[in-house]
């Protein structure tokens, strides 16, 4: 059987690139960066002001004048006003442009103003204080966003403050999630005694939208022929497809079969996990790959977080994440030889510790359970028991 080190690797080796589209700035949020953005002026384009107050030359303060005449007001946007005399000063609001005759400013609480006349009343002022030099930052022509990183509210900020109104990204994949199962209905249906709504299909879309991912959703019943004629659909219409449900044992699961007949070749079946043990994972002739979850809630929800995302990531050529690691609050046994991943409540501790506690379910069914947690705990299938301050890997699917 697959282990999970092999069934990460194997995943992860077939990432792939999609190309680059050019999408408005402000629509970039969370892609994938593909081009450096560069300043188009020096940053600041001005020596700016970054404090309310009076702007002088500091020859002054050295000559030992500490009264000044009040020339001008001058606010942020305004064209810089310079002084004639030492003894003159510009009142000058944060952001404005620093005139070319003046070199300090001195904060409002540093001063007494009164008749147009401002005096310094506390000592210790500074030449060039209160200042954001232009060119400081960047200067024109330097990168301020690199190629390669996941754009951030950050970067959207600074690609407008270079007029950058449009950005370069990677392509996401075209994606159908499908789901399998003549015991499934739609969710405004009331299902029989032994029929339940579907929902992995919509958990999946849903986790996909937050990745900027608008999923097709199908759903195939217990058919073989509809089950190939489907597949063979995705196959022509999608880069990736997501499927959930009918890839384990069963005298009704159609679809391994089914992706056979249609030229999509096995890379693993059956990993050694808990949930999610009859994970499937293959690639057609063309490219396109499948991830076949189980049809477990949990399963389907843990595979997804643990293979599907980590390939998105690679497959937009973006650094993989750091793992996160917590402590488990307390004593936990399982038994099985497989790698479990245990369901667990986050919180840290005054002294900054990551602290993880196991809220145990019902199973892989048990899909409710998912609510009240936040990250899938590894812990390695070389143990049994796991103690109390033992540090292990946690995938988060909550923002913590």
């Amino acid at each position: 059987m697959t282990t999970v080190e092999q069934a990460e690797k194997l995943v992860l080796a077939e990432a792939k690139n999609f190309g680059t589209e050019v999408i408005p700035f402000d629509r970039a949020l969370g892609r994938a960066l593909a081009e450096d953005i560069k300043a188009d002026r020096d940053l600041p384009p001005f020596n700016r002001v970054t404090m309310d107050g009076i702007a002088i030359s500091y020859a002054a303060i050295e000559k030992g004048i500490s009264s000044f005449h009040i020339k001008a007001t001058q606010a942020a946007g305004d064209e810089p006003v310079d002084i004639q005399n030492p003894d003159e000063c510009i009142e000058i609001m944060t952001g404005a442009a620093l005139p070319g005759s003046l070199d300090t400013v001195i904060p409002y609480e540093n001063i007494e103003i009164k008749d147009r006349k401002a005096t310094i009343i506390t000592p210790g002022i500074k030449k060039g204080q209160n200042l954001h030099l232009r060119g400081a930052d960047k200067k024109k022509g330097e990168v301020v966003a690199f190629s390669g990183q996941m754009i951030t509210p950050a970067i959207i900020s600074v690609a407008a403050s270079v007029g950058k109104a449009e950005i370069l990204v990677k392509k996401l994949p075209r994606v159908v999630v499908v789901s399998s199962g003549d015991e499934l209905v739609d969710i405004d249906i009331e299902p029989s005694s032994t029929q339940i709504r579907k929902s992995n299909s919509y958990t999946i879309q849903t986790v996909l939208s937050l990745h900027n991912i608008k999923a097709d959703l199908l759903h195939i019943p217990d058919n073989p022929e509809i089950t190939r004629q489907k597949i063979a659909g995705c196959l022509e219409n999608y880069d990736t497809i997501l499927m959930t449900g009918g890839i384990s044992m069963g005298k009704f699961d159609y679809i391994p079969k089914a992706l056979d007949e249609m030229g999509v070749k096995t890379i693993f079946h059956k990993v050694s996990q808990r949930p999610g043990k009859p994970f499937w994972f293959g690639k057609h002739d063309s490219g396109v790959l499948v991830f076949a979850f189980p049809g477990n809630p949990v399963a389907t929800f843990m595979c997804l977080h643990r293979y599907f995302l980590p390939w998105l990531n690679a497959s937009q050529c973006l650094a993989a994440k750091p793992p996160v690691y917590a402590v488990l609050s307390q004593d936990f046994t399982f038994k099985p030889e497989l790698q479990y991943f245990l369901q667990v409540k986050l919180r840290f501790t005054e002294d900054g510790k990551l602290l993880a506690t196991p809220v145990e379910g019902n199973g892989s069914g048990d899909f409710a359970n998912l609510a009240d947690t936040d990250a899938f705990m590894e812990l390695p299938l070389e143990q049994v028991e796991f103690k109390k301050g033992e540090v292990f890997p946690v995938w988060l699917f909550k923002q913590f």
